[in-house]
């Protein structure tokens, strides 16, 4: 049985809203990706762009500036690098300097050149779900309808099946009242057959479970309720801040499922 992959989430950004400006020097996010490898880390996940609410967005030049030395910097390291971007110019630069996943938020709706981009370096690709909030279906309805449309579109530009992520996008385009459906109901995106990614690290979702007012750091035992929940659902990764807590849980929570399955398998 597979384990759940764990993706540490690096952001090099001033204004990101867990931990803008800890990390965007080329010598900081080293040092931060090295701790997140040992802690337990298969992938890490190299962000230029805050997605916080009321972020600016940054020219794609800056978003290179940003980006483009760490991902030279960490692509000697004994792990697997993504770049969370929405730009196929950021994607390619990042993939031919030694990315092999592209982390794109609005699955290849903001930019048509993505899947290409991502097909031609054999690179691995997750789609979130984002929009406007605007919907005229319930928000799983839409959301399967939505993913799985751009997955089929990414198949198409020749990505295989098994490189293809899917995120609910916990935390965009969504209430909490969505969000809660959609957390109910991810057994039925796992059902899609790809694999699932859960991001919701530290976001308002979390910050909403806790009864007392938190700041971001300190909602990392609440989120890892979700990476226990959601590899009860069936995902295959979670993206999160803290990686040597959800490290653990995911390796409890894989020993447990892997037992269990033995156990209906010779009942």
């Amino acid at each position: 049985m597979a384990h759940t992959k764990i993706m540490g989430i690096l952001n090099v950004t001033p204004d990101s809203f867990s931990d803008g400006g800890e990390y965007n020097s080329v010598e900081r996010a080293l040092s931060r990706a090295n701790i997140m490898i040992e802690e337990g880390a298969d992938i890490i996940d190299v962000g230029g762009v805050s997605t916080r609410p009321g972020h600016e967005d940054v020219s794609v030049e800056e978003e290179m500036k940003r980006v483009l030395p760490v991902v030279e910097a960490l692509s000697e390291l004994n792990v697997q690098l993504s770049v969370d971007t929405f730009r196929s110019t950021v994607a390619e630069a990042a993939l031919a300097r030694g990315a092999t996943m592209i982390n794109d938020q609005w699955a290849g709706l903001y930019d048509e050149n993505m899947f290409k981009v991502v097909a031609r370096y054999d690179a691995e690709i997750v789609l979130m779900h984002n929009g406007d909030g605007h919907r005229d279906e319930p928000v799983m309805e839409e959301m399967l309808v939505a993913l799985l449309r751009q997955a089929h579109a990414a198949e198409l530009a020749g990505i295989p099946q098994h490189k293809i992520w899917l995120d609910p996008g916990i935390g965009f385009a969504k209430t909490r009242q969505e969000e809660k459906e959609v957390m109910s109901r991810l057994d039925e995106l796992v059902a899609t057959g790809y694999p699932v990614l859960l991001a919701t690290s530290r976001k308002r979702f979390i910050k909403e479970m806790i009864p007392y007012e938190t700041q971001a750091k300190e909602r990392d035992e609440a989120t890892a309720t979700t990476t226990a929940y959601g590899i009860m659902k069936g995902i295959k990764g979670v993206r999160v801040h803290n990686v040597a807590l959800n490290y653990k849980i995911g390796q409890g929570m894989d020993y447990l499922k892997e037992n269990d399955d033995e156990r209906h398998n010779f009942s």
